[in-house]
Parts: C-alpha cells; structure tokens; sequence
C-alpha cells in the first residue's frame, strides 16, 4: 500500500494511546512525529511541515472541559496556519464536539476510537490539508504572474541584417524545449528575445518569469529559487514559492547566468537535472516542468576554462547559443527603436513635441555603449528635460562623446570653421553662454559678439 507523502503529529500524555495511533497512522503516512505535551509545541513547529495533528484535550490533572486542547488548537492555527487538527477527548459529548469545530478543528474523535473511524478521519484531514496548500500556491503563483504582467515590457524591434541570424534562431528553437544561452553585452535586449522564445512556443501561455540570479544574494538564492516553508528561518513568517515552481509548464529565464558563484551552480545544476526542488525548511521534492534560458554578458567561455563556471552547467544550459549585436552593430534599427520610446515617453509625460530633422543623424554618430537600455534612458531623459517644441541632440546630454565630423570638414575656411566650433560648443553647453565660453576659452562677452557676427542664435543655429 502506498503511503500518503505528508508528516502527522500526535500530541497525548497518555502513552498508550500515543503508541496505538502511531502503529495504525504509520500505515497510511510516510512520517509520524509525537510529543507528550502541547508546551514544546512552538519550537517543535519552527522549519517543520506537519500536514495533521491529532491533539488531545485534556493534559491537567483531573481537567475535563477540554479548553486545553482549544487554547492549542487556536496557537497552531496562529504557528502553522495550514495544518489541520483533529481534537480527541475521553470526555466527548456532543456539545463539546460542536465547539471544538466551530473552534476550528476539522474533526472531532471520541475515545475510545476503533481503527478505521481514525484512520478515516485523518486521512479526511490530509487531503484538507493538501486542498489548503494548493490554494495557497495558487494564490501566491497568481500573484506573482499578476506582478509580471504589471510591468512594462518593450516590444522587440529587430530588422537590422546583423538581427537576421538572431531572429533565424528565434523561429528554429521556440518549437522545441531546448535549453538556451543568450550572450551580450548589458542593454542589448536579452531578456526580449527570452520571451519572443517564449511567445513563439507551446509554452506561450504558460508563465515567463524573469529571475536576476547574479544579483541575488548567496543567503537568499535557494530561498528565492526554491521557496520556504513558514519557519524554515527567522524571517520566513510564511511559506513562499520559488521561482521553479512558480513557472512550472512555462519558461524560467534566468539573466546573468554568469555570475552566479561556483558554490550556488551545483544547486541550480541539481534542480534542472532532477527537475525537482526541495524548498528551503522541507525534505520533500516538487517536481518541476520549465524551459530554461539563460543570458549573460560575462566572457563565460573564459568561465570555464579557468573553473569559474561549472563546464557541466554550462552545457546544460547551452544546448543552442544565442549571440545578440550590440546596438552600434545594428543601426538600421535606431530609428524605430527611437520612434517607439519618443511616443512613448511623450505620451507618459504629457508633452508635445517633435523630434529636430537631423536628431537621428546625430544619435548614429554615438557608440551607445548601455545599448537599448541606454537610449531608452537618454530618450526618456530628454523628453523630461526637453523645454522647447522641438527635442534637439543637445537635449540628450551625450555631446561629449558623439563624434564630431568638424575636423573632417571640407572647408578650410578659418572663418567657417570658427562659426562651426561655437555653434557645437553652444550645443554641448545645452545653450548655457557662460560654460560654453569656459568651454571656448574666451569671455562672455567675446562670445555674445561672435554670435552676433555669425548670425547664430542662442540655440546653435
């Protein structure tokens, strides 16, 4: 016969009794745990999960009311909210049954009990008990997917030719349950081709959660992958899902694969190779059903060879690799990636504008070293700081290190070329007089009659 996987707690002072219910329970349950008294009780539950107790009502000497087994009755529903407690008394009587399950008991037994009403009745309470944690995951897994779908997230804009063999890769894998790397640097949009993965797969309507493993501390890493039971340590005040279990069927996709320590890889290699994970505070195994996919920035082929990373997790999770081009390698998307985050900051920010005729001529001569991520951040910052109709490079704050064609000029005209390095001062002072003339070497005044005699204007033109 096979044995339900849960643990039971049987709290009696009588040792006869203790001893027949645990020869009888140890048929049906794979753990019996007892204790002779309810007063060790709150140590006993700290990072245990017990799924019945069968408690006695009586521990006083001649004491009969039965509010003992009422009193601990109420603290572990307060110490171990989803534990379900069967009363037993020899004093029963109906009126005393009734209170017990308005108290919150799920069951109320009488002694003497004959074999089978117990086993019954404890049997009932586990699968309670079982109903009432899967509610909980539920709850917890539906809010944390509520959480995800909360955030903003960016479409993936990719028709550059150096994206062609990334989106090839795209449509190749997403069919299949290959385990995937995605390597680049910060910014290039790592985490949008995951979840294009993901969206083109029989997963898609599964949950995509995104976990940050190499920010995660040492401490917290098991804890936040694979849960904790409530008690499990000082601050688990409730059990917790982990990030395995909560994209159970559907995609974990696990950024900055490469800078997880060596110490923590062997646990992350264990739980994909079992596909099962114990959670922090339990012995028993969740077995799990996720798609991974890693990304890194890291030179995690160096890693291995120098034993940083472990080369049988690496192989693991790189049955297809992945390798994204950085921004400045697939200009022909800068302009859609711009017209995307211009209306949408614009809009998020209240404001009208438009963007200057040669702003996106200006912005290709940038390296953009943070990628994506970086001009998303410098459009949004630009929009906010933005005081006139029209958004002008100056508006970026990046002129300091775009490239300037003003020694290639085909002009030799010292006159000309005076003209051109005021007007450009004038734009990376974001048109502050007194700093560009700092930044020109000449005075306030000189400056103001340059402008005049050139005929440019506050704002460069």
């Amino acid at each position: 016969m096979n044995k339900y996987q849960g643990t039971v707690l049987i709290i009696d002072d009588d040792d006869h009794v203790v001893l027949t219910s645990r020869m009888i329970l140890k048929q049906y349950f794979e753990t019996i745990e007892t204790l002779s008294s309810p007063k060790t009780l709150e140590s006993f539950l700290k990072g245990r999960e017990i799924d019945v107790i069968l408690l006695d009502m009586n521990f006083s000497a001649g004491v009969t009311s039965g509010n003992e087994g009422i009193f601990w009755m109420n603290r572990i529903r307060v110490l171990s909210p989803l534990t379900q407690v069967v009363l037993q008394t020899a004093y029963g009587d109906i009126e005393l049954a009734v209170k017990s399950i308005k108290e919150g008991a799920v069951d109320f037994l009488p002694k003497p009990w004959d074999k089978e009403k117990l086993v019954t009745t404890m049997v009932n309470a586990y699968h309670q008990a079982q109903a009432r944690k899967e509610n909980r995951n539920l709850k917890s897994k539906q809010q944390a997917l509520q959480d995800h779908l909360n955030k903003n997230e960016s479409p993936f804009i990719a028709s550059a030719s150096s994206m062609q063999p990334v989106l090839s890769a795209i449509d190749s894998v997403a069919v299949t349950d290959a385990s995937v790397l995605i390597l680049g640097e910060h910014g290039t949009g790592k985490e949008l081709v995951a979840r294009a993965i993901h969206q083109r797969s029989n997963r898609a309507h599964e949950p995509f959660i995104v976990v940050d493993v190499g920010a995660l501390p040492p401490a917290l890493f098991e804890s936040e992958m694979f849960g904790h039971e409530r008690g499990a340590f000082t601050d688990a005040k409730e059990s917790r899902i982990g990030k395995f279990e909560l994209a159970h069927k559907g995609t974990l996709f696990l950024d900055e694969i490469g800078n997880i320590p060596p110490e923590l890889q062997i646990k992350l290699l264990s739980a994909i190779q079992t596909k099962s994970v114990c959670k922090v505070g339990s012995n028993t195994p969740v077995a799990i059903d996720v798609r991974i996919i890693c990304a890194t920035n890291a030179p995690v082929y160096e890693y291995v060879k120098k034993g940083i990373f472990r080369q049988d997790l690496f192989y693991r999770i790189k049955t297809i690799e992945i390798n994204l081009p950085p921004l400045r390698d697939r200009m022909e998307d800068l302009p859609a990636l711009f017209q995307y985050y211009f209306e949408y900051y614009t809009k998020r920010y209240g404001k009208s504008l438009e963007a200057e005729a040669n702003l996106l001529a200006d912005l290709r001569k940038y390296k953009w070293p943070g990628n994506i991520r970086e001009l998303q951040h410098a459009i949004e910052r630009a929009v906010i700081l933005c005081r006139e109709p029209v958004l002008q490079v100056s508006d970026f704050q990046l002129l300091d290190v775009i490239e300037t064609p003003l020694l290639l000029t085909e002009t030799l005209n010292i006159s000309e070329m005076e003209r051109e390095v005021i007007r450009k001062a004038l734009m990376k002072c974001g048109n502050n007089l007194t700093r560009a003339a700092e930044e020109l070497g000449i005075g306030r005044t000189t400056l103001y009659r340059k402008i005049e005699e050139y005929g440019l204007s506050e704002h460069g033109k």
